[in-house]
């Protein structure tokens, strides 16, 4: 988002931290459905998202037009959020979009949070992702774009059931439809990492060639959380393939220390000569 859309957002998502602080975590879950089918709705209808971002009209006249348009269809707590989303000055169509899409992923993990299912949300999210690489075939049917949304929810859901938490399994589904754009893969790790968030923790994306174990892992995040000055959240992939040491991702900054990676630097190396 360009400076102006993030301003914007900043007094949304304050106004849903003052509304979750006195809700309780199923009233949150439904408002974040709500807005979620908005954001839905807005990706539908371009000229409606065009009019509610548009910055020849005043706040007050926009927000007017979306409770005309909304009013009785969704609740008053959905309904006063989304008017200090549309309220807004917005550098684009496109960014109101991702707004409201945002916006009904924080109320969803708010609601989590509320509940005390957060960190087990953010585990279940990595481990989903882990599953689905780890098989090309299931990898192929969750990303295909011409296989109907329908018939990959329900997969998700059969794959799910039982094994995860609600909130889990509709962040999943949001990953499924391109959430802010990417790709399943890519949307998941971005969920993990807003779920972390809430928490006030940072990600590290740790890859080994066997599994730390519960103490190296603690030494580990601990180590992270001293250079990064958060709390760090490791999310461990094993893949043998690295032979040995350890690749560790923060956000943009890595760290490759893999056995693999200093005898591809060996092999460079000696092509040259």
């Amino acid at each position: 988002m360009q400076a102006a859309s993030r301003e914007s957002y900043k007094v949304a998502a304050e106004r849903l931290d003052a509304y979750v602080r006195g809700a309780e975590p199923s009233a949150v879950a439904t408002t974040a459905d709500e807005l979620l089918s908005v954001a839905d709705l807005l990706r539908r209808e371009p000229r409606l998202r065009r009019a509610l971002s548009d910055p020849a009209r005043s706040g007050a006249d926009r927000s007017a037009l979306l409770g005309e348009v909304l009013r009785g269809k969704i609740g008053a707590e959905a309904l006063d959020l989304l008017a200090s989303v549309v309220s807004g000055r917005w550098s684009a169509p496109s960014e109101l979009l991702d707004a409201v899409e945002r916006l009904g992923i924080d109320a969803l993990l708010a609601s989590a949070d509320s509940a005390g299912e957060l960190g087990e949300v953010e585990d279940e999210l990595f481990r989903f992702g882990q599953v689905v690489s780890g098989s090309p075939e299931l990898s192929s049917a969750l990303a295909d774009p011409t296989v109907p949304a329908t018939r990959r929810a329900t997969l998700v859901d059969q794959l799910l059931a039982d094994k995860a938490r609600p909130v889990t399994g509709y962040l999943v589904g949001v990953a499924l439809a391109g959430f802010g754009g990417r790709n399943f893969a890519g949307a998941l790790s971005r969920l993990v990492e807003l779920a972390a968030d809430r928490r006030d923790r940072q990600v590290a994306y740790v890859t080994v060639a066997a599994p730390l174990s519960e103490e190296e892992e603690r030494r580990l995040g601990a180590s992270l959380s001293a250079i990064y000055g958060r709390e760090v959240s490791v999310k461990q992939t094993v893949d043998p393939g690295i032979l040995g040491g350890v690749s560790v991702r923060v956000g943009s900054d890595l760290y490759d220390g893999t056995v693999l990676r200093r005898l591809n630097e060996s092999r460079n190396a000696l092509a040259k000569r």
